[in-house]
């Protein structure tokens, strides 16, 4: 080891604290490139081996009634590789020990074997029989919640018909990782399940003897999905076919499509800033480092070193400080990357996971982090490297201290005389300064852009569960139902206010641009169930016209006063083009509607309706569950009071978990920034606080002097970093802008004020460290130095 590189040991020793907190800084933005990159990677991996293991399909289709023969016919359209029929029926469960009733899909089998498409992963047991009564294979996730096992039994409606379904085996699918039961707007793994049974048995009990109501296809490689979509819905129209669509259109595949969407944008929002507060740090430390070390500079020099040694010697320094955080950095992004993974393979029950471990995201991440410091020492590196010996071994000038006054006025007269030292300094010192709190305002900012989120969920919650729907519950039927029944349905026990609404499956273009969505019929003057505006005030539905979410009218690229054409994919599938009414507002999917008489009759089938909102004496509840349980015609029902505890659960566990990584991130680079500066200033102004101590001053007097530079920085971070958080936010906001759903992007006063609270106690927190190092400063050996 030479004597530069001993040197250099020595001299990480001597700021040990000030390495490790600016390591820590860039060990977070580390973490955050490693869990953005390689927890979208893992998911995405898993994913595409979980589809590619059990043969997820590519484009779907439903029908009313289609001969079992029109799989071949359809497997015969160019570009389809596999075509396969079954049976997808909707039931209603009741379960032993939950008075709320639970609905169910059921998909037929078929006898003997596991299907070509869409198959499953089987956890325990075995497939059901067709010869041994109702048997059936059920989701994990709604077995675990149940505690059920292969054996145990429950019941449900079959067509009108009370069964008992024995359970003989428990499975995850491809094609429900994240299964929605109908109305909700979260996974409710204890009122939704997905049942696998044999074939026989449902066509026995649906009278759907030689028939399918469900098509599934797999496409070659290079096939044009479009085409083959076209072609698959003149097959089936004839047979009241729902229209064909991909799997971008698949409920489950566009829900996770948005979660790693989410992901990919976050890389693009906190790396920069944890790179640019390392920049920041880096060129404090090596500044001040360089300047102590003048005159070592000008020996080494004047012995024979040259300026490329001299430089290679502080970028040495530069490297290790990166490799410390690198590597600290690793570990966390390990940790926190497998868990948010873990996270997500739960919550989107995977059956196995494969985390990404790739070289190049932790080379990216390394190259990242030694650029963002060689960035920041590269002033003060080339400065040392360009000292020349004479000027090096000389003390630097002293400071020029000059009148701040303005004329006869004195703008710091007002202030004592310790705040009046602080803010010459300051002002003396401006880039450092001005960096400083950049880096607080920084590091607040992030604090306020991830505490916003739980507004906006709150506000999302009152949105969608007391302004908008404010049913206590919503029956949906097996199949579309005259108006009358609203009459029956009022009679239910506990109801007390009933209202209809109806749901058609469409496809809404305007020119070359098209979504599939489904069409939602309200009654004139309706209360229970309401559409809102963009100011959330209630719309009056249109006599004529359609209502677009601004979200879908923006996919559309339409505005008020435009026309669309819309194309139901139910029924007599009717095209007619209807003028844009307005736009209102929606955070779950893309929401369009409608006067429910007007699209009655623009449908051609009547007064028809699919489904039933009810307000509910909450008193009464369990009657009216025991009656539900059984009325053949109700596929299921949905319970608001349930879907909003079950929302709040779900956005707890994961929102809060992601919030307190974010949170912990910018505590981080408050800690960082705060921390190093004070500790510069602290060996720039050692012998000045000495010399202060020894003339009297006390230990707190003098901590003060230093401190209320921090103090003041911090104060005048706050108006920034609210800036940069309200902006940030938005930004946040706006990454989290899908088709599936979004965040609004409010901000309550509050956030501005706990983020705030938690910087101070981070720098405060920084602010101790460094008074502690004040009370053990040596007075002797402090005014022995030479300046």
């Amino acid at each position: 080891m030479n004597a530069l590189d001993k040197k250099l040991l020595r001299d990480v020793m001597h700021i040990w604290t000030q390495v490790l907190a600016v390591a820590l800084v860039m060990a977070a933005g580390v973490a955050t490139i490693i869990i953005a990159i390689g927890a979208h990677r893992s998911l995405e991996e898993t994913r595409a081996a979980y589809y590619e293991r059990y043969r997820f399909a590519d484009v779907f289709s439903g029908a009313t009634r289609a001969p079992a023969s029109i799989v071949e016919r359809i497997g015969r359209i160019p570009g389809v590789a596999v075509a396969e029929g079954r049976i997808v029926k909707p039931l209603l469960l009741d379960v032993e020990g939950m008075p709320e009733p639970a609905s169910g899909l059921a998909i037929s089998l078929p006898e003997g074997r596991p299907p070509h498409l869409n198959d499953f992963f089987m956890r325990a047991g075995r497939l059901p029989k067709a010869d041994a009564g109702f048997e059936a294979v059920i989701a994990e996730r709604f077995a675990n919640a149940h505690k059920f096992v292969p054996g145990s039994r429950f019941e449900a409606v079959i067509n009108g018909r009370k069964r008992v379904l024995s359970v003989t085996g428990i499975a995850l699918s491809p094609e429900y990782i994240y299964a929605l039961g109908p109305g909700d707007v979260m996974p409710d793994d204890r009122r939704f399940a997905i049942l696998w049974m044999a074939e026989e048995t449902l066509e026995a009990a649906f009278d759907l003897d030689g028939a399918v109501n469900s098509v599934s296809v797999k496409l070659m490689k290079g096939a044009s999905e479009p085409a083959v979509i076209e072609q698959l819905d003149q097959l089936l129209a004839r047979y009241g076919g729902l229209g064909a669509y991909g799997r971008k259109d698949q409920l489950s595949h566009a829900f996770l499509d948005s979660e790693l969407e989410e992901l990919k944008g976050m890389r693009n929002v906190l790396p920069p800033i944890f790179m640019v507060v390392t920049a920041f740090l880096i060129n404090m430390i090596m500044t001040r480092l360089i300047a102590l070390e003048r005159e070592q500079i000008g020996l080494l020099k004047a012995v024979g070193y040259g300026r490329a040694a001299i430089a290679w010697h502080y970028v040495k320094l530069v490297l290790i400080i990166s490799c410390i955080g690198i590597v600290i950095g690793y570990g966390m992004g390990q940790w926190l990357g497998h868990g948010l993974t873990r996270l997500y393979a739960r919550f989107f029950s995977y059956p196995f996971l494969i985390f990404d471990n790739s070289a190049d995201v932790f080379i990216l991440a390394a190259a990242i982090t030694i650029a963002a410091g060689l960035l920041g020492a590269s002033s003060a590196v080339w400065h040392a490297a360009a000292l020349p010996p004479a000027v090096a071994m000389r003390p630097p000038a002293p400071t020029a201290y000059r009148t701040l006054m303005i004329g006869k006025f004195n703008p710091f007269a007002v202030f004592d005389q310790m705040t009046r030292m602080t803010i010459r300094h300051m002002i003396r010192r401006p880039v450092r300064a001005a960096g400083t709190l950049l880096g607080i305002a920084l590091s607040l900012s992030v604090l306020i852009s991830s505490l916003f989120v739980f507004d906006a969920i709150e506000f999302m919650i009152d949105m969608l569960y007391f302004r908008a729907d404010r049913q206590h519950a919503t029956l949906f039927f097996s199949d579309d139902k005259h108006m009358r029944t609203i009459h029956e349905t009022a009679r239910l026990p506990g109801v007390i206010r009933t209202e209809p609404a109806r749901a058609v499956s469409a496809r809404i273009r305007h020119g070359h641009l098209s979504r599939r969505v489904s069409v939602v019929g309200k009654p004139a003057g309706a209360q229970l169930s309401r559409v809102l505006d963009l100011e959330m005030q209630p719309v009056a539905m249109p006599r004529s016209g359609i209502v677009l979410s601004d979200k879908l009218a923006r996919l559309l690229d339409v505005t008020t006063g435009n026309y669309v054409t819309v194309e139901l994919l139910e029924g007599r599938r009717r095209v007619f083009d209807v003028v844009v009414a307005g736009k209102i507002r929606s955070y779950i999917g893309l929401l369009a509607a409608m006067d429910m008489d007007s699209l009655n009759e623009l449908a051609g089938e009547g007064q028809v309706i699919s489904a039933v909102h009810m307000a509910v004496d909450t008193s009464r509840t369990e009657a009216l569950y025991g009656k539900v349980k059984e009325l053949p015609a109700v596929a299921s029902i949905t319970l608001q009071r349930v879907s909003l505890a079950r929302f709040r659960d779900t956005l707890a566990k994961n929102i809060t978990t992601m919030m307190l990584v974010y949170t912990s991130l910018g505590v981080i680079i408050a800690f960082g920034v705060a921390y190093n500066s004070a500790r510069i200033q602290l060996s720039e102004r050692a012998r000045e606080l000495a010399s202060l101590r020894v003339l009297g001053f006390t230990r707190a007097e003098v901590s003060r002097i230093l401190l209320n530079e921090l103090a003041i920085l911090t104060v005048l971070a706050l108006p920034i970093g609210w800036v940069g958080g309200y902006s940030l936010a938005w930004l946040v906001a706006k990454g989290l802008d899908t088709e599936v759903h979004r965040i609004p992007f409010v901000i309550d006063r509050d956030t501005f004020a706990w983020a705030s609270v938690v910087l101070i106690v981070a720098v405060a927190l920084s602010a101790l460290i460094v008074r502690l190092r004040i009370n053990k400063l040596d007075l002797i050996a402090v005014l022995k130095t030479r300046d």
